[in-house]
């Protein structure tokens, strides 16, 4: 049950909201992956100043944690795919854009902002249906910024049993990546009792 539904899908339509601007911003600039590749550094900054940085108390280290696992694991299974010809961009001059490290940090913010305002609203707040909502938003939001993206041209999958685009590989792989890093900080988390709605 939702305790607010109007806030509840308020939240979820301005994460969709941005995930086009991303998905559209990344599509006209694809010739250019040096400057998505700042916008996104810059963003980063932004998040890290204002979640770590500037608070003077409660600052989000898992925050960080997260962007970091999430940008490794993203780059090592970008380096996989494109390797192995799974999948490939369109209109750079090298195998893999600048800005994608970036953006897969990014997609961690994303989802993490997202569950953290969501979570509140759920009447029953268990483990078991924070981990729902955790597949649910990683299963269709990403997949979802991953078809504008397609279809602007940034890059294209050569794996089967696709809809609209992305094949039902990419999904799973969305899913687990989330996951895994969720495993982690729930993990990190319960050992150092750090307090977060999301991960607690």
């Amino acid at each position: 049950m939702i305790s607010n539904k109007k806030l509840f899908f308020t939240a979820i339509l301005k994460a969709i909201i941005k995930l086009i601007i991303a998905g559209i911003l990344i599509g006209y600039l694809k010739e250019y992956d040096g400057i998505i590749a700042l916008i996104l550094i810059l963003k980063i900054i932004h998040n890290i100043y204002k979640e770590i940085l500037k608070p003077k108390t409660n600052k989000n280290y898992i925050l960080l944690i997260g962007m970091i696992l999430t940008g490794f694991g993203g780059i090592v299974g970008e380096t996989w795919g494109v390797h192995n010809g799974y999948w490939e961009y369109h209109k750079v001059t090298r195998e893999l854009p600048l800005w994608l490290p970036f953006a897969w940090m990014l997609a961690f913010h994303y989802l993490y902002k997202l569950e953290r305002a969501l979570i509140p609203l759920i009447t029953n707040q268990s483990q078991k249906n924070k981990i729902i909502l955790a597949i649910i938003l990683a299963l269709i939001l990403p997949a979802f910024g991953e078809v504008i993206t397609i279809y602007l041209g940034v890059w294209t999958y050569y794996w089967p049993y696709q809809i609209l685009g992305v094949p039902l590989y990419a999904f799973i792989c969305l899913v687990f990546v989330h996951m895994l890093v969720y495993t982690i900080l729930h993990v990190v988390c319960k050992k150092y009792k750090i307090n977060d709605v999301v991960f607690n």
